[in-house]
């Protein structure tokens, strides 16, 4: 099923058809362009994260970074290709339980990510904060709405009715295996101790992959990105390639950051991509101590999941 999403009108002014350079962050196919700073109204990306720090500084002197880089230390040691390919069998079947998609966002009220360095706060704080920054900006994209809502949802692995898999199992930065690890990820240097990096067949650029075959045909490291994704395609959504891609795709920051493992993409990837790095910033900089009123937005996300997602899933 195909489904046909409106381009964001962004009001810049223009001048001979050309953006000014200085205001283009990211200019998509279609003649419109994300700018560094939003038209009026629009949200704007604090400086600072809920406990007055940067965001994403890993490097941060406090108890809550030690644990954040020891959670990476564990992370890059145990996700190897093989226990990834475990993982995916296992979870594949898709036969923890059966429950609808706002079910599952009130299961996440128990969820606290420890790989977070920005927010301390439960995930249905942080998904609705985020669904509702998209929304004031790009009310007519509903899917991505929607998107901003479910991303998180398969942190619901932490809960001991899915396993209760331990945190590097779920949550953090994601990249590929069966390939080398690139160094932009996060702590990379954790990595020495994983038991690919001496495998000939998976610490190559490339790997097992061929240049240009697609992200669909790349195996991420395990994790709730790319659990959900499993969930929501499994169980037949009807939200656009570009809302799976930034499901399965929104942690993997060594790609819409740094740019690495560009090589593996096809012409789709590369045009889901844009609507990646729209969503990552919402994602990343609605993090805060600002409350949803849940009540007052249910209704409408409510009416949302009724569109997209069949009334029970199979997780």
């Amino acid at each position: 099923m195909t489904i046909q999403f409106e381009q964001p009108q962004l009001g810049l002014q223009v001048e001979d058809g050309k953006v000014p350079s200085d205001v283009i962050q990211l200019v998509l196919d279609g003649g419109f362009a994300t700018p560094k700073m939003e038209p009026q109204g629009g949200f704007e990306a604090p400086e600072i994260n809920a406990f007055g720090h940067t965001f994403r500084d890993y490097n941060a002197e406090t108890e809550r970074q030690k644990n954040v880089e020891e959670f990476y230390r564990q992370n890059h040691i145990n996700q190897s290709y093989d226990f990834v390919m475990k993982m995916r069998e296992e979870y594949g079947k898709l036969d923890k339980t059966v429950m609808s998609i706002w079910e599952c966002c009130e299961l996440l009220n128990e969820v606290v990510d420890d790989s977070d360095p920005d927010l301390d706060e439960p995930q249905i704080e942080h998904l609705l904060q985020s669904a509702e920054a998209i929304r004031k900006d790009y009310p007519n994209e509903d899917w991505l709405h929607l998107t901003a809502l479910v991303h998180d949802l398969g942190k619901v692995l932490l809960l001991p009715s899915f396993g209760e898999l331990p945190q590097w199992a779920v949550v953090g930065d994601t990249f590929p295996v069966g390939c080398a690890f690139d160094e932009s990820i996060v702590h990379h240097k954790y990595f020495k101790d994983n038991a690919d990096i001496n495998n000939p067949a998976y610490n190559t650029k490339n790997g097992i992959y061929e240049e240009g075959c697609g992200l669909d045909k790349v195996v991420m490291s395990w994790g709730h990105d790319d659990y959900m994704y499993m969930v929501a395609k499994e169980n037949g959504t009807t939200l656009p390639s570009a809302a799976l891609f930034a499901i399965r795709f929104h942690s993997f920051y060594p790609l819409h950051r740094d740019g690495a493992y560009t090589q593996l993409m096809n012409e789709e990837d590369r045009e889901n991509l844009k609507w990646l790095k729209i969503f990552n910033k919402y994602d990343l900089y609605s993090k805060s101590k600002v409350r949803v009123d849940v009540e007052k937005v249910k209704p409408y996300y409510l009416s949302l999941i009724e569109k997209y997602f069949p009334a029970k899933l199979r997780w």
